[in-house]
């Protein structure tokens, strides 16, 4: 998956949301995502972490994205 697909994933998603998505070995498959987004108001942090995860589930099953680091900001 490509960082570009990532982020267009998590666009489709999230459509209100700020977006960055970092490769952080140049693999595609080690990523860093730092979304902001009022769709995690009143919600607790792993909540939200899950809700990320769940967008990119078949992939990270299958190993396709082996890492995830997600960074979450409620957006006003």
């Amino acid at each position: 998956m490509t960082l570009e697909q990532m982020e267009n994933r998590l666009r489709q998603a999230y459509p209100e949301a700020d977006v960055v998505v970092i490769d952080l070995t140049g693999t595609q498959d080690h990523y860093e995502v730092r979304i902001a987004s009022s769709h995690f108001a009143g919600q607790t942090r792993m909540a939200q972490h899950k809700s990320v995860m769940a967008v990119f589930d078949e992939e990270l099953k299958t190993g396709e994205v082996h890492a995830l680091t997600i960074k979450t900001l409620i957006k006003n």
